[in-house]
């Protein structure tokens, strides 16, 4: 069964709005959490958001791996940034990281197809 990231990553983005409706004082926490946690410090965002990645694909969390995946593109990370990342994750993952590693690899292929298609799009 084919995942489909980029309309994963809406859905989880929706169902956390709706979370938040919710649950605002924990979802405002979280959502301030992530905005310290992957902001410019020490670090580029880029560079956290491909960490975050990492962790993602060795919790193994397709939600996760939608969300950072979207964010490390939107933060300027290259599909070879993503791709070390990934291999960086089978390597303190082992075998289950090479699954969720070969999946967070078709969540961007299908990220980057989006982006190509809007790109189009927007040229006619």
């Amino acid at each position: 069964m084919t995942k489909e990231y980029p309309d994963r990553n809406k859905r989880v983005h929706k169902l956390m709005g709706e979370l938040r409706a919710a649950l605002p004082g924990t979802m405002g926490a979280f959502e301030e959490l992530h905005r310290n946690a992957t902001k410019q410090g020490a670090l580029d965002t880029k560079t956290k958001e491909l960490i975050a990645l990492a962790i993602g694909i060795t919790v193994r969390c397709d939600g996760c791996i939608a969300f950072h995946i979207y964010d490390a593109l939107r933060s300027g990370a290259s599909r070879e940034e993503i791709l070390d990342t990934i291999g960086v994750a089978v390597l303190m993952g082992g075998g289950p990281s090479v699954v969720y590693g070969a999946e967070a690899m078709e969540a961007l292929d299908q990220f980057e197809m989006e982006a190509s298609l809007e790109s189009t799009a927007s040229l006619q």
